[in-house]
């Protein structure tokens, strides 16, 4: 049974969003195929994934691609990653100077080591005055165009080192138009559940912008819940959409109040499937495309009777004639298992988080860290 939510309507610089919902920038995921795919279910944000500052400036090829968004895509969301102050303007400024896009997110967030050992993503933030800084450059470079610079981070690099309400606290200072909060440390990475009553924490110490919650949202009901106790303004969601992207419809029938719609039979599925297969086809040609879809097909078939042999296939899958011949194998009657709106993606275990030496011996020491590397996406 849904809940209901009664809740002013997000607001994100100039752009409303309703419903009041954003996809979570993902390595390797987050597409203009994949965000044109989620799109069509449902309306709110869809953040490209992850630039790299620098790549931006030198004018990557590769980066340049990336940064494609599709003709109806508004508002055209992107998320830069950086640790310098000047980089990161100097990339911001580029973006809003040739108009490449409306709304501009910002990585403190990741809890990769080739990230952390660099001071870049989750670690960050635990550098008080730089963090500020590069918020403070970002937001002054983006507001010429009236683009609004939104921020997202996690709880903190461990248990010992929560920094996210510092950070909230510093991003609305400087002017972020929103925070986003990923409620574990980057020790925790993807494992365990995420504490959500570290978003109302943050709900409660940021007052003047919106504050999003991401972690642990799997189907429309957990959106809703999340919101209700911790009194976020919006949801972030991530992993729950693998092999899902009709989830965003579900999320838009809950805000609205609507009963949820029917979830698919595997015959539904595998249209979507072959969706999304079309889109990449369009945004990166054949090869690189039937590439990509294989990391999608475990999700898209979670939890139905596909056996082995056919799961084989779909995994190795080179061409879109192979892909047809492979979907008229399948039981298109076959309901839609309820396990499989459970957690989805990598998981992975908690760890040490791997930083640069002496990392954590000042966090009001603003000296830049080592340049990141040029390698946008994650």
């Amino acid at each position: 049974m849904t809940q209901t939510l009664t809740k002013p309507a997000l607001r994100i610089g100039p752009y409303d969003v309703d419903p009041p919902v954003v996809l979570a920038p993902m390595a390797g995921i987050t597409n203009v195929a994949f965000r044109q795919l989620c799109q069509e279910y449902g309306a709110g944000i869809y953040v490209c994934e992850m630039i790299t500052a620098r790549a931006v400036v030198e004018r990557h090829p590769g980066t340049m691609h990336m940064m494609t968004f599709g003709e109806h895509e508004k508002p055209r969301s992107m998320q830069l990653y950086g640790v310098d102050p000047k980089t990161m303007a100097e990339a911001v400024r580029i973006i809003v100077g040739e108009g490449l896009a409306d709304h501009i997110d910002s990585n403190f967030g990741c809890p990769v080591a080739k990230v952390t050992r660099k001071g870049g993503g989750a670690a960050l933030p635990f550098k008080r005055r730089l963090f500020g800084q590069i918020v403070a450059a970002s937001v002054k470079a983006a507001e010429s165009a009236g683009v609004p610079f939104t921020v997202k981070f996690r709880v903190g690099i461990d248990d010992d080192h929560h920094t996210f309400l510092d950070a909230g606290r510093i991003a609305e200072a400087e002017g972020a138009a929103a925070v986003s909060l990923h409620a574990r440390t980057a020790a925790q990475r993807y494992s365990g559940q995420a504490d959500w009553t570290k978003i109302a924490a943050l709900k409660d110490a940021v007052t003047t912008i919106p504050v999003l919650g991401n972690g642990d949202i799997f189907t429309a009901d957990d959106a809703l819940r999340m919101m209700a106790q911790t009194g976020c303004d919006g949801v972030v969601v991530g992993r729950g959409c693998l092999g899902r992207p009709w989830l965003f419809g579900e999320l838009e029938a809950a805000f609205a109040g609507r009963p949820q719609p029917t979830p698919p039979t595997l015959g539904e599925v595998a249209r979507v499937l072959r969706r999304h297969t079309e889109l990449l086809v369009q945004h990166d040609g054949h090869d690189k495309a039937m590439r990509d879809i294989r990391k999608h097909m475990a999700w898209y078939f979670m939890g139905f009777p596909v056996g082995s042999e056919l799961r084989r296939g779909f995994a190795m899958v080179s061409s879109m004639a192979q892909l047809d011949d492979l979907i008229a194998q399948l039981d298109h009657d076959a309901p839609f298992p309820e396990a499989a709106t459970g957690p989805r993606g990598r998981q992975g275990s908690p760890g040490k988080v791997t930083l640069p030496h002496g990392w954590l011996d000042n966090p009001d020491d603003d000296l830049v860290p080592e340049a990141e590397d040029m390698h946008s996406g994650g």
